[in-house]
Parts: C-alpha cells; sequence; structure tokens
C-alpha cells in the first residue's frame, strides 16, 4: 500500500491521537507510537508504521485546512516544536463558562517583567535578573518555578556558582510558541513601543491635515533606549500578555498585591 492510498486513515489517526494527547506531538512522536503499535500489533497496523515524516506532516497540514474550511471551533497549532489541537480563542468565554473557569487569571506584571527578561537573556542568574529589575525577586523566581515557566539549567562560573534559569517547554505552551526564536525581536518590541507611545498621546483639534500632534513636553524615545530597554526586558509587551491571557485553560493562582508589598519592603530594606 502506497503512501497516498493511507493518508485519508492516516489523517484519521493523526487527529485521534492530537485529540487526547496532553502535552505537543512532534512527527517523531507520531511516527513512534505508529512503529510501537505496528511491532504489538500487527496486521494493518504495519502499512501505517511505514509513514513517513513527510505523510505524517501532510497529513497534520490537511486536518489543519480542514478544521479551518469546516469552523467547527477547533484548530491545531504549532507549539513546543510539535502540534498541538486547540480550541479557537474566539470560543473562550463559552468554555470559561461550561468549564467554570471564570476570568482567565493573568501574571503579574512584576513577575511577567522578570520572565520576560529570563527569556530573553537565558541562562541568566538570579543577580542578572535583579540588576535590570532593581529588585531583589526571589519569590518571584520561586513562584516561576513553582508554575514551570522556568528552570534551573546549570551553574554559572562566577563566584559562589550561583543558579542559572531558562524557560521550559510548558513556557513555550502557554505563550503559543515553537520555540525561543519566536519570541519578538528587539526590532518588533521597539516598533510595538513606539505604536503604545503614539496611541496614548494626545492630538488637538486644530493639527494640519488630521495628523495627529506630538504630546506637548514629550521628549522623543531615542532608538538606543528602545533598545536597550527591550534587550533588557524591562519592558513587556501587551502582546505578551494577551497570549498569556488566551493561549491555555490553566490558572495561575498569583497574588499581585503580596508580590508588590514585598517589593515596596525589599526597596524598603535596602534604601
Amino acid at each position: 500500500m502506497s503512501n497516498v492510498d493511507i493518508l485519508p486513515e492516516l489523517k484519521e489517526i493523526v487527529g485521534a491521537m492530537l485529540f487526547v494527547a496532553r502535552q505537543p506531538l512532534t512527527l517523531a512522536d507520531l511516527r513512534r507510537v505508529l512503529a510501537q503499535v505496528a511491532e504489538t500489533q500487527g496486521g494493518i497496523t504495519k502499512d501505517f508504521a511505514r509513514a513517513t515524516e513527510a505523510d505524517l506532516a501532510a497529513a497534520v497540514q490537511q486536518l489543519k485546512t480542514d478544521l479551518i474550511e469546516r469552523r467547527v471551533g477547533l484548530e491545531i497549532n504549532d507549539v513546543a516544536n510539535g502540534f498541538r489541537l486547540e480550541n479557537n480563542p474566539m470560543c473562550g468565554p463559552w468554555l470559561r463558562h461550561l468549564l467554570e473557569k471564570g476570568r482567565p487569571s493573568r501574571l503579574s506584571r512584576p513577575a511577567l517583567e522578570t520572565l520576560a527578561i529570563i527569556a530573553y537573556r537565558q541562562p541568566c542568574t538570579r543577580a542578572e535578573i535583579e540588576k535590570v529589575r532593581g529588585v531583589v525577586v526571589d519569590q518571584i523566581v520561586r513562584n516561576l518555578l513553582e508554575m514551570q515557566l522556568i528552570r534551573i539549567v546549570g551553574r554559572s562560573d562566577l563566584p559562589g556558582r550561583p543558579w542559572l534559569f531558562g524557560t521550559t517547554q510548558r513556557f513555550l505552551e502557554h505563550f503559543g510558541l515553537r520555540n525561543v526564536e519566536d519570541l519578538p525581536s528587539v526590532q518588533e518590541l521597539r516598533r510595538l513601543e513606539t505604536e503604545q507611545i503614539r496611541r496614548a498621546a494626545p492630538t488637538t483639534e486644530s493639527a494640519p491635515d488630521g495628523a495627529p500632534a506630538a504630546a506637548e513636553g514629550a521628549e522623543p524615545v531615542s532608538e538606543d533606549v528602545a533598545e536597550e530597554q527591550a534587550v533588557e526586558g524591562g519592558e513587556t509587551s501587551e502582546k505578551a500578555e494577551e497570549e498569556f491571557d488566551e493561549v491555555d485553560e490553566e490558572e495561575y493562582d498569583e497574588e499581585d498585591d503580596e508580590e508588590d508589598e514585598e517589593e515596596e519592603g525589599e526597596k524598603g530594606g535596602t534604601a
């Protein structure tokens, strides 16, 4: 039986595996399952074990097209170097009500800023994070570790050999990223920051040709400053916050006020 002949059935098998999988599945994962089933079950399952990664990729692509055309509220996304079957974000309000999830929780701004620094500078030490943020981040780092959004990836060669932190696969899954290379570039962050400043700038009624006027007394943001802020993770884009709300149903219970009070206390203690 040729690969072309088994494609329709292969598509059904792949779709079923994506439906029940708790984590994104790679093409290698799919091939491994097909091979293992062929070894234990035999019979017709051996035909599917001959499927190549190209066959599986074609099956996944056809599934993506079918879901888009039929508009069934589901979609297949490339996440963490694999594929995951997800609900359409537009269906989120009804699903949250059905599952009694309520309003989606979100990371606090201090936690999100800390996570952004780790994502862009990884691997990095706690001291490097604190140098950028200007406050102690012990509790925030512990919380992010408990959430499995970051992990310890090794030790630095610096005196004392402090721990090095990096992001996890769960981080990629929650933000809908295939890998860390999918993070917005410095140029993209600079563009988003510029657009945000432009939207926030007031306009005057007498602006010529309908063009918005610059905010009175506002100083232009230089590209060097914008780039430095983006690289050091001092500011995070609204896009990242929105993605975290929409990507997954899992909730993280984290108290914003508790972290803010902790930071204020730390600032006061070091003053």
